[in-house]
């Protein structure tokens, strides 16, 4: 049996101000005898900002965390104190560590959050769009089409939905997302907790108008569908849908406008979804 306690201390870090790092953080990454990192070098860089002893830093990311957990376990069943950090903010939002925590769960080993800051919640608190419920989609991918199938599932659900993007992709994901979503209103959080903070409140319509540039990584926080202000509308059936469609096909309505002038009349769906159910009739 181990002489010591073990403990994996799952520790949120700053975002950008090194003063939202809370003091029980503080103390606890400078006793952990391990500390799990996506970015070594630069959560060493951290730790000497934060005049902290440099521990032993192991590599944690997407593509190596399968192999890392038996050395975790190992690490803990020795009675070690591990801690796992993200590059910033809490960890497992959108990072890998979910699997090393079940499997800590598994083996009856302690897991105990440290909390802090969060992209996340920070943006959700001071955008300006209602924070709940919402749902966090992490990183879109990087193909339109995959980009189009990760929204879908939410185009009729009353929600927020927020998601993390690069600068670089921000207009195109906007585009890929009013596609399927509809205008909605949005917030584009960059720069969260430093000197040039900023948020911009708009709406999909608005942006892709005059589309600003966005450097670094955004938060990007949705708001839900403008229907949600009243009685939640539900999904208009599918029989209904097919009888407008069939019926906007007959009047000799092109695909594209059947889809634009049924979707005026029904609820819950998406002018690409009518689209397509047209295209798939048609072909059958």
């Amino acid at each position: 049996m181990p002489s010591r306690s073990p403990m994996l201390w799952i520790v949120a870090t700053p975002i950008g101000n090194l003063g939202d790092l809370s003091a029980r953080a503080l103390e606890v990454l400078g006793k952990a005898e391990v500390v799990l990192a996506e970015d070594t070098r630069r959560t060493g860089m951290l730790f000497a900002r934060l005049g902290l002893p440099s521990p032993k830093f192991l590599s944690f990311y997407e593509h190596n965390e399968d192999a890392r957990i038996a050395q975790v376990l190992a690490l803990l069943a020795e009675g070690r104190e591990v801690a796992l950090v993200s590059d910033a903010g809490t960890p497992l939002m959108a990072d890998p560590g979910y699997r090393l925590v079940r499997a800590c769960r598994e083996q009856g080993l302690p897991v105990s959050p440290v909390p802090g800051a969060s992209a996340v919640l920070a943006a959700l608190s001071a955008s300006g769009i209602p924070p709940y419920p919402f749902v966090f989609l992490g990183f879109p991918p990087r193909k339109a089409s995959e980009r189009r199938d990760l929204f879908r599932p939410y185009a009729a659900l009353q929600a927020t939905l927020v998601f993390f993007e690069r600068g670089s992709r921000v207009a195109q994901t906007m585009v890929d997302a009013r596609e399927v979503l509809g205008d909605r209103d949005c917030c584009v959080a960059r720069e969260l907790t430093k000197l040039h903070e900023e948020f911009i409140l708009t709406s999909f319509d608005a942006w892709l108008a005059a589309p600003p540039e966005v450097l670094g990584e955004a938060t990007v926080v949705v708001g839900p569908p403008r229907a949600s202000t009243g009685a939640q509308a539900e999904r208009t059936p599918d029989d209904e849908v097919d009888r407008l469609l069939a019926a906007a096909r007959e009047d000799g309505c092109k695909p594209r406008e059947a889809a634009k002038r049924v979707q005026a009349a029904v609820a819950g769906w998406t002018a690409k979804e009518l689209y397509d159910r047209v295209h798939r009739h048609t072909a059958g």
